[in-house]
């Protein structure tokens, strides 16, 4: 799907009744047509948001999902479910995706080719998996994995990132306020100190001159620091070669990367497990994992991997040669090969990974907030003794 934008209309009847909706097209003139071709005369077009691929993404994928699931489970045709959905749904570009899905799946189009059609909103495990839903008639199991997946997937992924974002959070807490304290409470203090005429610890003076430092170049220094975030954002954090330096880096930190490790592996193990069900080959659910997987180099491993595999080495063998798979994933697949349930098995690997990492963010999250606590505390303690220990001294200097 390109990117589109969501055009409100209101268009008059045959019989003079005003009538209004919404169209997702490229262009106004899409609009235009199309509500001639209905016979309608358009009245009134207004441009609403532009629409972005994460509307499609995360709560409303999973809810689309396990919704779509429960009215085919339920006996309710495809059509009638898809329909159904469309006229329910809060969001008008939702709204429009299903009722054109509908449409073209009531006209006779599979429904694993019309969501092929929609690659910008539909995963690649969704169509492989809607198409064998078709061919075996399961199509309300299928859409209810792909809900449990995507569920378990995103509240992993919510973990990892909390886990990583709290740590970021406490040390933008403690440097605002020391900034605050240094720019604001320090220069009170300054005008007590002169009236002393006598020399300051050097812990208080140098506290003073980084406050001088503050006041006179802070406005300059935050623009400039506001400019680089803003083009590193815009023009370096796009580039693929910045993005695989960022992942290379995060993988060197300790915890962190066990994290991110966890992560990724819990998702391509899901997912080889999904499609290994559905009946599958092993290399295309390894090509359905590397378009899921947003780490470079884990889709990097998996490529090799798949070309292994086309060279004829065993799964378990191509496994091994890649350091990002610990050797418990090349032993449990081995004898999954080896026995014929490597199904089973690439599901127990997916659920331990996913279970070591929500524990490994438990954990980091308990041992680095009384650490973090303790660094905050004492920067706030360091600059109230900084502040008030020219007062302390203040018997000597009188005597």
């Amino acid at each position: 799907m390109k990117k589109c934008r969501l055009y409100l209309w209101q268009a008059i009847d045959s019989q003079g009744a005003i009538r209004q909706g919404e169209f997702m097209v490229d262009d106004k003139n899409q609009v235009y047509q199309q509500l001639l071709e209905q016979g309608l005369q358009p009245y009134q077009i207004s441009a609403g948001k532009r629409i972005t691929s994460r509307l499609w993404r995360g709560e409303p994928m999973i809810q689309f999902t396990r919704q779509l699931a429960t009215l085919l489970q339920a006996g309710l045709p495809l059509v009638n479910s898809l329909q159904l959905l469309a006229k329910e749904h809060q969001s008008a570009a939702w709204r429009c995706l299903l009722l054109e899905i509908s449409h073209k799946v009531a006209l006779g189009q599979p429904f694993s080719e019309v969501i092929s059609e929609q690659q910008a909103v539909f995963p690649l495990i969704y169509r492989q998996l809607i198409a064998i839903g078709e061919l075996t008639g399961n199509l309300d199991r299928c859409c209810l994995q792909l809900a449990q997946q995507q569920e378990a997937q995103q509240k992993l992924q919510k973990k990892v990132a909390k886990a990583l974002r709290y740590p970021l959070f406490i040390c933008v807490v403690a440097i605002l306020v020391s900034i605050l304290m240094l720019v604001m409470v320090l220069p009170e203090f300054a005008k007590v100190y002169q009236s002393f005429n006598a020399p300051l610890p050097w812990f208080t003076q140098g506290l003073l001159n980084l406050s001088a430092l503050l006041i006179g170049a802070g406005p300059y220094l935050l623009v400039s620091l506001a400019g680089l975030a803003g083009g590193y954002l815009r023009w370096l954090h796009p580039l693929p070669d910045w993005q695989r330096r960022e992942q290379a880096a995060q993988l060197r930190i300790p915890l962190i990367a066990s994290l991110i490790k966890g992560n990724c592996l819990s998702q391509i193990f899901r997912i080889l497990t999904m499609t290994q069900q559905a009946g599958l080959t092993l290399v295309e659910g390894l090509h359905a994992a590397t378009l899921s997987v947003g780490n470079l180099f884990y889709r990097q491993a998996l490529e090799a991997i798949q070309q292994q595999l086309a060279q004829g080495h065993p799964f378990h063998r191509a496994l091994s040669q890649q350091a990002l798979f610990p050797s418990l994933c090349q032993q449990l697949v081995r004898v999954g090969e080896e026995s014929g349930t490597l199904d089973i098995l690439l599901e127990k690997l997916a659920h331990w990974h996913e279970q070591q990492t929500h524990e490994l963010a438990d954990t980091l999250a308990q041992t680095l907030e009384p650490m973090l606590m303790m660094v905050v505390g004492g920067i706030v303690g360091a600059l109230v003794i900084a502040m008030y220990l020219p007062i302390f001294q203040l018997g000597n200097v009188l005597g």
